[in-house]
């Protein structure tokens, strides 16, 4: 299942086997980039939060559904990175959008009922490519996968660090 978990381990796997050739991409900075796979979750705060009482508290209609798209995933990037030093914001940015990302990209790997992903790439296009169904969202064979990948890339990383 491509849950949160699923979500986070994605990036710490690429940026972590990214850091071995890039020299400022330290573990402080992979963590940066997996914080930014949980921005398409945070659309599951309607579970706690519904929309009509947002809405009401505003008074304007409001939907989070905007939040699991590339819009959703640039604009919190945005305001994520303002919140760090004025000299990482470009670096801080990148890796949250990267995250984000990734998010994004499992997600559209889904099986949906009529063969198309969700419009991920809105606002820029209301679109909905088509998705590979390479599984359903409640198998948990992707969550395994993605932590055997993870476990080993973690123990790699311990022997190369080991090593410098």
């Amino acid at each position: 299942m491509a849950d949160l978990l699923t979500h986070l381990l994605a990036p710490y796997i690429l940026l972590t086997v990214t850091s071995w050739r890039v020299d400022w991409l330290d573990q402080r900075w992979v963590v940066v980039g997996m914080g930014g796979a949980a921005i398409p979750d945070t659309v599951k705060v309607g579970l706690v939060v519904n929309e009509e009482t947002v809405e009401a508290l505003l008074g304007v209609p409001f939907t989070y559904r905007p939040l699991s798209t590339l819009g959703g995933v640039l604009l919190l990037s945005g305001i994520i990175a303002v919140a760090f030093e004025r000299q990482h914001w470009r670096r801080v940015f990148g890796l949250v959008t990267f995250g984000g990302l990734t998010s994004l990209l499992l997600d559209g790997m889904r099986v949906y009922a009529d063969g198309r992903a969700s419009a991920w790439l809105y606002p820029f296009t209301n679109w909905r490519p088509p998705t590979p169904s390479l599984y359903v969202s409640s198998d948990p064979t992707v969550l395994v996968v993605a932590l055997l990948v993870a476990g080993t890339v973690a123990l790699l990383d311990r022997r190369i660090r080991a090593r410098r």
